[in-house]
Formats: C-alpha cells, structure tokens, sequence
C-alpha cells in the first residue's frame, strides 16, 4: 500500500481498491483569512482591487449569528505588494457590508450598505486602504438613507463619462428573493462621489411571480455591463427552482434614469446563474468572462442555489450564449465546500480573484458551504487559453463530476 497525492486529496492505493481519505487537504489558493466556523462568524462578500503602486487590495465582511451584520457591520480590508503571494490586514471598517471595493482616479473605494438592509454608502482610503472616510450624511457618503437596501461586490462599470453600479432595495412584497428591486446607480466620473447630489437612481424594477412560467422566485446582484453596442445593462442573478441556470439583462437608459425588462427575451440560460457572478469585459479576446457555480450533472440538487463546489471560467460574445471553458476549482462535496461570490480582475494573461471559500473537515470544517471560513487569494494563469482538459482533478471531462449518480459510479 502507498499513498498518492490527488488534487486536494491524500488517496490510499492498494492491490485490491482504492479509497479517498481526507488526511490533510489542503485550502486551494493562498489563504488571505480564516475564521473557525466554532465562532458563528462567517466570511462574505470578497472583492479585489489593484491600486496603482501595483499593491492587491482584497476585502470581505463578516456574517453569522455572533457578527455585527444587523448593526454596525464590519469589513475587513487586506493589503499584497507581492502579487498576491502573502497578505496582511490594513483596517477593519464599520458600518460597511456587502461592499464593492475598487480605484478610481488613485483613491480605493467601498461602495455597498452600511449594514445588513442598511442605508448605501460609499467610503474612500486615499492611503492604500489603511484609513478610510466616514459616511456621516449627504456630503461625506451617506448616498441614499430611509430604507433597506441591499447588493455585492459586483463590478463598478465606466461608460460615458459615468460610473455605473448595480443595486437592490428590500422593500418589495414577500421574504428573500421576492423582496429585491432591482435598480442602477450612477455618478459622473469627474464628480466628488461622496456628494450623494452627483448620484442618480434609475427607476426599480421588482419580482413578477408569474415570470419564467411561475418559477421566479426574484433577482439580486447585478452586474453593470456595457454591451457591444454601446448601452449599459444590468445582468443579474436569477432564483428558480429546480435548475437555478438562468440569469436576467435589465436595459438601463443611457442617462441612467430608465430601467426596462422584457420578461419574453430578458431572461438568458446561464450556468451557475442562481449564485452571485462577476462580468467583465476583456477587448483582447472580445469576449466576456465570469466565474460562477454551475450544478454539475453529479451533483444535481432540488436547492440549487446552494450548489458551490464547482467554480467554472465561462465566456461570451454577446452576454446571451455562455460556454464553460474550464471547471478552475472543485470539491466533491456539496455540503461544506464552496468557492463563492468569486471577484475578479484580468491581469495580462492571468486572471485574479478572491474567494469566500467555505473548506475543510472534522474540527476544520465550515459550518456548511454557505457559511465560509476561508478569504482566498488564486491566480488563473492564461484564463483564454484554459479548455475543460485544464479543470480541477475530479472536474475534467469524464471523471467522477460529470457522471449522474443514478449510473451506479
């Protein structure tokens, strides 16, 4: 008997079978941050920025039953200025959740809520994410106050002359899902953004439970995407049950004012598309690229939202036909393995992301795979080049992930 590394995993091969045993797995990536599942307290919302020293900036915020998340939530921000390779905390950040973080004119900003269904704000570092300001009123971030809003760390998109970034409130009828109204926010480019006067709303757009042959259960997390004919469009994650492989586009006016959907043509099949995904635009390929939780066939689920073990590199050429180029990262277990809410951002040839990785067994275990322990830092080198031949071990074309298990396997 002899013991052979497999990916994540220590396998035992004998002359008679072969068993995989979780001896020691190791968490893919570089591990940026960890929080014990024993201390009720999660790991959410990664982002990632590149100031223009060169430096990484990654953030998340954190959940769970013993956080702050209902009152003064908290963000951590993190600091690399060696190419992701280690990481040390620059500041932790109260009353801000669910923020998007990225540079604009060599300031970092957070943009999201300042709690959970909190007022938006937007908070700026002009230090390399070290100190950041206050959101006390109009003037200094407080955005939009006297509701409950909510959102992701989704991209902050620049398209004519303006800044543009997708938002919900939580004031619809119904509970999760069906309460989302769906709207985009921008700014001119030049103006001070923490004037909550240089921002503009579009009209929301709420849950029609008669959508997708009554299977809408609601949209959240959109992304501001400029088309290839020059119009902004909100690309949002979509619930429906069973699949969960659908997504919706949003029209938004190019004054941001106006917000239109057509339920017959608005809504498109994209793999992974009941979890959080991140588009961006990359002229070299022209194309469009995200990476996201598509349910692969041994793991079908009746809640597929919660299917996170799979996380997928796919592309298009028109923000309607998306193709999986590649399963990057994968874990066989659906139940307490997650690589989630992924952001992202091209460098060169590579791609950079930060996860909210949920990972590990026994005593190391995450609560479950919503319920993350890990922030992680991966680079996916030569993302245009990757076919499913290049995916996770278990994720390639053939093995065990792709087999249905009413096959006996």
């Amino acid at each position: 008997m002899k013991l052979r590394k497999a990916g994540a995993f220590v396998v035992v091969v004998s002359s008679l079978l072969m068993v995989t045993v979780a001896v020691a797995e190791e968490v893919p990536g570089v591990v940026i941050n960890h929080i014990p599942a024993s201390s009720q307290i999660y790991i959410g919302s990664p982002g990632i920025a590149v100031l223009p020293n060169g430096d990484y900036i990654t953030k998340h915020d954190q959940f769970g039953p013993r956080s702050t998340e209902h009152g003064h939530a908290v963000t951590e921000v993190f600091g690399s200025s060696d190419r992701g390779a280690s990481w040390s905390r620059r500041a932790v950040v109260q009353d801000m959740y669910w923020a998007s973080v990225f540079t604009h004119e060599d300031a970092l900003y957070l943009l999201g809520t300042s709690r959970y269904h909190g007022d938006v704000v937007i908070r700026r570092s002009t230090d390399g994410g070290r100190t950041w300001t206050q959101a006390k009123d109009k003037r200094s971030g407080l955005l939009i106050d006297g509701g409950k809003y909510h959102c992701a760390p989704v991209p902050v998109a620049i398209h004519n002359g303006r800044l543009w970034r997708a938002m919900e409130d939580a004031m619809g009828p119904g509970g999760w899902g069906g309460h989302f109204n769906s709207f985009m926010m921008s700014a001119p480019t030049d103006a001070d953004l923490l004037n909550a006067d240089n921002w503009i709303a579009s009209k929301r757009i709420g849950r029609d439970s008669t959508w997708l042959d009554g299977k809408f259960g609601g949209w959240l997390e959109g992304n501001a995407v400029v088309t290839r004919d020059g119009h902004i469009v909100n690309v949002l994650r979509v619930e429906t049950k069973p699949e969960g492989g659908k997504a919706a586009i949003i029209e938004v006016s190019d004054d941001g004012k106006t917000a239109t959907f057509d339920p017959q043509t608005g809504f498109i099949d994209f793999p992974g598309g009941a979890k959080k995904f991140t588009i961006r635009f990359d002229p070299l390929s022209e194309r469009y690229w995200t990476l996201s939780n598509p349910i692969l066939p041994r793991h079908k689920d009746p809640n597929p939202g919660r299917v996170r073990n799979a996380l997928a590199l796919m592309c298009s050429e028109n923000l309607r036909d998306w193709t999986i180029r590649s399963i990057v990262l994968y874990h066989p277990d659906i139940d307490k393995h997650g690589f989630q809410y992924v952001d992202w951002l091209f460098e060169g040839d590579d791609i950079i992301a930060a996860s909210r990785t949920a990972y590990g067994q026994g005593d190391d275990a995450a609560h479950n795979q919503h319920d993350a322990n890990y922030l992680t830092f991966h680079r996916f080198e030569g993302f245009r080049d990757l076919t499913m031949a290049d995916s996770a071990p278990g994720a390639r074309p053939g093995e065990v992930a792709w087999r249905s298990p009413d096959r006996g396997d």
